[in-house]
Protein backbone atom coordinates (compact mmCIF):
# COMPACT_ATOMS: atom_id res chain seq x y z
CA UNK A 1 0.00 0.00 0.00
CA UNK A 2 1.39 3.38 -0.95
CA UNK A 3 1.94 5.68 1.96
CA UNK A 4 -0.45 8.27 0.63
CA UNK A 5 -3.24 5.66 0.74
CA UNK A 6 -2.76 4.87 4.43
CA UNK A 7 -5.56 6.18 6.60
CA UNK A 8 -4.89 6.96 10.24
CA UNK A 9 -7.33 5.97 12.96
CA UNK A 10 -5.72 8.07 15.67
CA UNK A 11 -2.42 9.91 16.16
CA UNK A 12 -0.38 11.06 19.15
CA UNK A 13 1.62 14.26 18.64
CA UNK A 14 4.28 15.31 21.15
CA UNK A 15 2.21 13.56 23.82
CA UNK A 16 3.45 13.49 27.41
CA UNK A 17 1.43 12.02 30.28
CA UNK A 18 2.09 12.98 33.88
CA UNK A 19 1.02 11.64 37.24
CA UNK A 20 1.50 14.68 39.43
CA UNK A 21 5.10 15.77 38.82
CA UNK A 22 6.19 12.41 37.39
CA UNK A 23 6.31 12.22 33.60
CA UNK A 24 5.24 8.68 32.73
CA UNK A 25 5.68 9.02 28.94
CA UNK A 26 7.58 11.72 27.09
CA UNK A 27 6.79 13.45 23.78
CA UNK A 28 5.39 10.45 21.96
CA UNK A 29 4.65 10.75 18.25
CA UNK A 30 2.73 7.71 17.05
CA UNK A 31 0.48 7.20 14.01
CA UNK A 32 -2.02 4.33 14.32
CA UNK A 33 -3.17 2.98 10.95
CA UNK A 34 -6.86 2.29 10.45
CA UNK A 35 -8.08 -1.33 10.41
CA UNK A 36 -4.69 -2.64 11.44
CA UNK A 37 -3.41 -4.10 14.71
CA UNK A 38 -0.71 -2.07 16.47
CA UNK A 39 1.17 -3.74 19.32
CA UNK A 40 2.83 -1.77 22.10
CA UNK A 41 5.74 -3.66 23.66
CA UNK A 42 8.53 -2.83 26.09
CA UNK A 43 9.91 -3.56 29.56
CA UNK A 44 7.83 -3.20 32.72
CA UNK A 45 7.29 0.37 33.86
CA UNK A 46 7.95 2.01 30.50
CA UNK A 47 4.46 3.48 30.19
CA UNK A 48 2.79 1.01 27.81
CA UNK A 49 -0.57 0.95 29.60
CA UNK A 50 -0.38 4.70 30.24
CA UNK A 51 0.11 5.22 26.51
CA UNK A 52 -2.77 2.91 25.65
CA UNK A 53 -5.14 4.68 28.04
CA UNK A 54 -4.12 8.04 26.62
CA UNK A 55 -6.00 7.10 23.45
CA UNK A 56 -9.38 7.23 25.25
CA UNK A 57 -8.58 9.49 28.22
CA UNK A 58 -8.82 6.63 30.73
CA UNK A 59 -5.78 8.05 32.52
CA UNK A 60 -8.00 10.87 33.73
CA UNK A 61 -9.71 8.43 36.09
CA UNK A 62 -6.50 8.78 38.14
CA UNK A 63 -6.92 12.17 39.91
CA UNK A 64 -3.28 13.27 39.51
CA UNK A 65 -3.00 12.42 35.79
CA UNK A 66 -2.69 15.13 33.15
CA UNK A 67 -1.51 15.41 29.56
CA UNK A 68 0.55 17.67 27.31
CA UNK A 69 0.45 17.48 23.54
CA UNK A 70 -2.30 16.12 21.31
CA UNK A 71 -4.15 12.95 20.40
CA UNK A 72 -5.86 13.55 17.07
CA UNK A 73 -8.98 11.55 16.21
CA UNK A 74 -10.58 12.49 12.87
CA UNK A 75 -8.46 15.65 13.03
CA UNK A 76 -9.74 16.71 16.46
CA UNK A 77 -7.60 16.76 19.60
CA UNK A 78 -9.47 14.55 22.10
CA UNK A 79 -7.88 16.56 24.94
CA UNK A 80 -9.48 19.84 23.84
CA UNK A 81 -11.68 21.35 26.60
CA UNK A 82 -14.85 21.02 24.50
CA UNK A 83 -14.45 17.25 24.00
CA UNK A 84 -16.59 14.94 26.16
CA UNK A 85 -14.41 12.08 27.51
CA UNK A 86 -17.47 9.82 27.73
CA UNK A 87 -18.02 10.21 23.99
CA UNK A 88 -14.31 9.52 23.38
CA UNK A 89 -14.64 6.24 25.33
CA UNK A 90 -17.70 5.26 23.33
CA UNK A 91 -15.75 5.59 20.10
CA UNK A 92 -12.53 4.14 21.53
CA UNK A 93 -13.46 1.02 23.50
CA UNK A 94 -11.34 -0.84 26.05
CA UNK A 95 -10.75 -4.50 26.91
CA UNK A 96 -8.85 -4.99 30.15
CA UNK A 97 -6.16 -7.38 31.32
CA UNK A 98 -8.46 -9.51 33.45
CA UNK A 99 -11.92 -10.39 32.15
CA UNK A 100 -14.37 -8.15 34.01
CA UNK A 101 -17.93 -9.12 33.09
CA UNK A 102 -20.68 -7.48 35.13
CA UNK A 103 -22.48 -9.72 37.67
CA UNK A 104 -25.43 -9.78 35.29
CA UNK A 105 -26.76 -12.14 32.64
CA UNK A 106 -24.78 -12.71 29.45
CA UNK A 107 -27.50 -10.80 27.58
CA UNK A 108 -27.41 -7.82 29.95
CA UNK A 109 -23.61 -7.69 29.84
CA UNK A 110 -23.74 -7.05 26.10
CA UNK A 111 -26.82 -4.82 26.17
CA UNK A 112 -25.71 -2.61 29.05
CA UNK A 113 -23.54 -0.13 27.16
CA UNK A 114 -26.04 0.20 24.32
CA UNK A 115 -28.82 0.92 26.80
CA UNK A 116 -26.73 3.55 28.58
CA UNK A 117 -26.05 5.20 25.22
CA UNK A 118 -29.76 5.26 24.35
CA UNK A 119 -29.75 2.58 21.65
CA UNK A 120 -33.14 2.55 19.88
CA UNK A 121 -32.73 -0.45 17.59
CA UNK A 122 -33.56 -4.13 18.10
CA UNK A 123 -31.62 -5.11 21.21
CA UNK A 124 -31.95 -8.86 20.59
CA UNK A 125 -30.32 -8.43 17.18
CA UNK A 126 -27.57 -6.22 18.61
CA UNK A 127 -26.76 -8.75 21.35
CA UNK A 128 -26.67 -11.62 18.85
CA UNK A 129 -24.50 -9.75 16.35
CA UNK A 130 -22.10 -8.59 19.07
CA UNK A 131 -21.71 -12.11 20.46
CA UNK A 132 -21.19 -13.44 16.94
CA UNK A 133 -18.64 -10.70 16.34
CA UNK A 134 -16.78 -11.86 19.45
CA UNK A 135 -16.93 -15.51 18.29
CA UNK A 136 -18.88 -16.70 21.33
CA UNK A 137 -22.51 -16.82 20.12
CA UNK A 138 -22.59 -20.57 19.46
CA UNK A 139 -21.32 -21.26 22.98
CA UNK A 140 -23.83 -19.06 24.82
CA UNK A 141 -26.91 -18.70 22.59
CA UNK A 142 -28.92 -21.17 24.71
CA UNK A 143 -27.97 -19.60 28.06
CA UNK A 144 -28.20 -15.85 27.57
CA UNK A 145 -29.96 -15.53 30.94
CA UNK A 146 -27.06 -17.14 32.82
CA UNK A 147 -24.66 -14.98 34.81
CA UNK A 148 -21.66 -13.83 32.78
CA UNK A 149 -19.42 -14.80 35.70
CA UNK A 150 -20.36 -18.47 35.15
CA UNK A 151 -18.31 -18.58 31.94
CA UNK A 152 -14.69 -19.73 31.66
CA UNK A 153 -11.93 -17.12 31.65
CA UNK A 154 -11.54 -17.17 27.88
CA UNK A 155 -15.30 -16.98 27.38
CA UNK A 156 -15.52 -14.09 29.85
CA UNK A 157 -12.90 -12.17 27.88
CA UNK A 158 -14.78 -12.75 24.62
CA UNK A 159 -17.97 -11.62 26.39
CA UNK A 160 -16.14 -8.42 27.37
CA UNK A 161 -15.10 -7.97 23.74
CA UNK A 162 -18.76 -8.45 22.70
CA UNK A 163 -19.74 -5.82 25.27
CA UNK A 164 -17.16 -3.45 23.78
CA UNK A 165 -18.20 -3.88 20.14
CA UNK A 166 -21.93 -3.58 21.01
CA UNK A 167 -21.50 0.20 21.33
CA UNK A 168 -19.99 0.37 17.83
CA UNK A 169 -16.54 1.84 18.53
CA UNK A 170 -14.04 2.69 15.80
CA UNK A 171 -11.03 1.62 17.85
CA UNK A 172 -10.57 -1.15 20.41
CA UNK A 173 -7.81 -0.86 23.01
CA UNK A 174 -6.63 -4.13 24.59
CA UNK A 175 -4.43 -4.09 27.69
CA UNK A 176 -2.76 -7.51 27.84
CA UNK A 177 -6.07 -9.23 27.08
CA UNK A 178 -4.59 -12.75 27.22
CA UNK A 179 -2.33 -12.52 30.28
CA UNK A 180 -4.89 -14.25 32.53
CA UNK A 181 -5.81 -16.91 29.97
CA UNK A 182 -4.56 -20.40 29.13
CA UNK A 183 -2.88 -21.08 25.75
CA UNK A 184 -6.05 -22.36 24.04
CA UNK A 185 -8.11 -19.37 25.16
CA UNK A 186 -5.23 -17.11 24.11
CA UNK A 187 -5.30 -18.63 20.62
CA UNK A 188 -9.06 -17.93 20.39
CA UNK A 189 -8.52 -14.27 21.33
CA UNK A 190 -5.65 -13.89 18.85
CA UNK A 191 -7.75 -15.37 16.03
CA UNK A 192 -10.58 -13.07 17.05
CA UNK A 193 -8.31 -10.02 16.91
CA UNK A 194 -7.40 -10.80 13.31
CA UNK A 195 -11.08 -11.10 12.41
CA UNK A 196 -12.02 -7.91 14.25
CA UNK A 197 -9.31 -5.90 12.50
CA UNK A 198 -11.39 -6.10 9.31
CA UNK A 199 -13.92 -3.78 10.98
CA UNK A 200 -11.99 -2.12 13.81
CA UNK A 201 -8.61 -0.61 14.53
CA UNK A 202 -6.94 -2.49 17.41
CA UNK A 203 -4.14 -1.31 19.70
CA UNK A 204 -2.82 -3.99 22.04
CA UNK A 205 -0.34 -3.86 24.91
CA UNK A 206 1.41 -7.19 25.36
CA UNK A 207 4.43 -8.58 27.21
CA UNK A 208 4.35 -11.61 24.93
CA UNK A 209 6.79 -11.10 22.07
CA UNK A 210 5.46 -14.09 20.14
CA UNK A 211 1.95 -12.71 20.41
CA UNK A 212 3.02 -9.30 19.12
CA UNK A 213 4.81 -10.96 16.21
CA UNK A 214 1.82 -13.20 15.43
CA UNK A 215 -1.08 -10.78 15.55
CA UNK A 216 0.13 -7.24 14.87
CA UNK A 217 0.75 -5.32 11.67
CA UNK A 218 2.72 -2.55 13.39
CA UNK A 219 4.79 -2.55 16.58
CA UNK A 220 5.74 0.32 18.87
CA UNK A 221 8.67 -0.42 21.17
CA UNK A 222 8.71 1.68 24.32
CA UNK A 223 11.76 1.91 26.56
CA UNK A 224 12.82 3.70 29.73
CA UNK A 225 14.49 7.06 29.23
CA UNK A 226 16.15 9.37 31.73
CA UNK A 227 14.28 9.66 35.00
CA UNK A 228 12.47 6.38 34.24
CA UNK A 229 10.12 8.11 31.84
CA UNK A 230 8.69 6.09 28.96
CA UNK A 231 9.91 6.94 25.47
CA UNK A 232 8.92 5.58 22.07
CA UNK A 233 12.21 4.01 21.01
CA UNK A 234 11.15 2.57 17.66
CA UNK A 235 8.01 2.15 15.58
CA UNK A 236 7.37 0.38 12.31
CA UNK A 237 5.87 -2.60 10.53
CA UNK A 238 6.02 -5.65 12.78
CA UNK A 239 8.01 -7.78 10.32
CA UNK A 240 10.76 -5.18 10.21
CA UNK A 241 10.79 -4.53 13.96
CA UNK A 242 11.20 -8.24 14.67
CA UNK A 243 13.65 -9.11 11.87
CA UNK A 244 15.64 -5.95 11.16
CA UNK A 245 15.10 -3.24 13.80
CA UNK A 246 16.90 0.07 13.46
CA UNK A 247 17.96 0.26 17.12
CA UNK A 248 20.13 -2.14 19.10
CA UNK A 249 17.90 -1.62 22.16
CA UNK A 250 14.91 -2.94 20.19
CA UNK A 251 16.82 -6.04 19.13
CA UNK A 252 18.10 -6.60 22.68
CA UNK A 253 14.58 -6.47 24.07
CA UNK A 254 13.00 -8.70 21.42
CA UNK A 255 15.76 -11.32 21.79
CA UNK A 256 15.42 -11.36 25.57
CA UNK A 257 18.69 -9.65 26.50
CA UNK A 258 16.83 -7.29 28.81
CA UNK A 259 13.33 -6.52 30.01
Amino acid sequence: MAKKDIELAIEARNLSIYYGDFRAVTEVNLKVVQNKITAIIGPSGCGKSTMLRAFNRMNELVPTAWAEGEVLYHGKNIYDPDVDPVEVRRRVGMVFQKPNPFPKSIYDNVAWGARVNGYKGNMDDLVEQSLKGAAIWDEVKDKLDQNGLSLSGGQQQRLCIARTIAIKPDIILMDEPCSALDPIATLHIEELMRELSEDYTIIIVTHNMQQAARVSDYTAFFNLGEGRTGILDEFGETDKIFTNPDHQTTEDYITGRFG
